[in-house]
């Protein structure tokens, strides 16, 4: 039984009232990205880092179309506290879509909440990490996804450390509030492990079968310290304004871009 002064335990029964995980709008980084496989290209035409590739204009719709939508919603489903990776593409997501919503929440940027670090495959895509790195593409296939880590770069478990970090704070700092965060695909499939008990082939079936589109929305509701799963990759605020979804291809995934 926790000691009830404990407030490490504490911590760990209390949970914000709702937690919403958006996905940032389509970057120019997922349009280089695809333009290079159909190409046949081993690189990304981009001449931003990683940091700060913006919205594609498409990805601006999107993130107005979610602000249109929260505008809509009733006040108890608001967000209490927004915070958000401060990589370019996720922080302008949450902008637009806050003003769109009226709302004048101060923005809270937290690095742990930024994209996985691909190290030397950053820029490359999976025909070109094969012909630049052949002995790391052998080793990433032997590893596998969820615990190789490139050179220089993080494994999905270095991003869900830094989720399990984020989330001990959320409990401590807002429960039973309404919990908008803003980030990437790696780092909301990582909650998804953290906040599931997911193991490797649960999380790896999910991403690869489920595609998880730009600026959709994975939803928790807080029940006794918990949180439950309520809604996972939802785009019907796109559907609503007719806004195009965009997604990679399952063979794509490994850019997680």
């Amino acid at each position: 039984m926790p000691d009830q002064t404990d407030p490490i335990a504490a911590g760990r029964r209390a949970a914000p009232r709702r937690l919403v995980l958006v996905r940032h709008g389509q970057s120019l980084g997922n349009v280089a990205d695809a333009e290079a496989r159909q190409a046949g290209s081993g690189t990304l035409d981009l001449d931003f880092r990683d940091a700060d590739t913006p919205l594609s204009d498409l990805g601006q719709e999107q993130a107005a179309a979610l602000g249109e939508w929260l505008r809509d919603l009733p006040e108890d489903r608001r967000p209490d506290v927004v915070l958000a990776s401060p990589y370019e593409r996720a922080r302008t997501t949450a902008q637009i879509a806050l003003e769109r919503a009226g709302l004048d929440h101060t923005l809270v940027l937290d690095e742990r909440l930024r994209e996985r670090d691909l190290g030397i495959f950053d820029g490359l895509t999976g025909d070109g990490i094969r012909a630049k790195h052949p002995e790391e593409a052998e080793r990433r296939s032997k590893v596998g996804k969820f615990y190789y880590r490139p050179p220089g770069g993080e494994s999905w478990c270095d991003v869900a450390l830094r989720v399990r970090s984020v989330l001990a704070d959320i409990r401590q700092e807002h429960a039973d509030q309404v919990v908008w965060v803003f980030s990437h695909q790696a780092v909301i499939m990582s909650f998804r492990l953290v906040l599931e008990g997911l193991d490797e082939q649960g999380i790896i079936t999910i991403d690869t079968e489920t595609p998880m589109p730009n600026c959709s929305m994975t939803s928790y509701d807080g029940r006794d310290g918990s949180l439950d799963l309520d809604t996972y990759a939802q785009t019907a605020h796109l559907d609503e304004a007719d806004t195009a979804t965009t997604h990679e291809e399952p063979q794509a995934a490994e850019a997680d871009k």
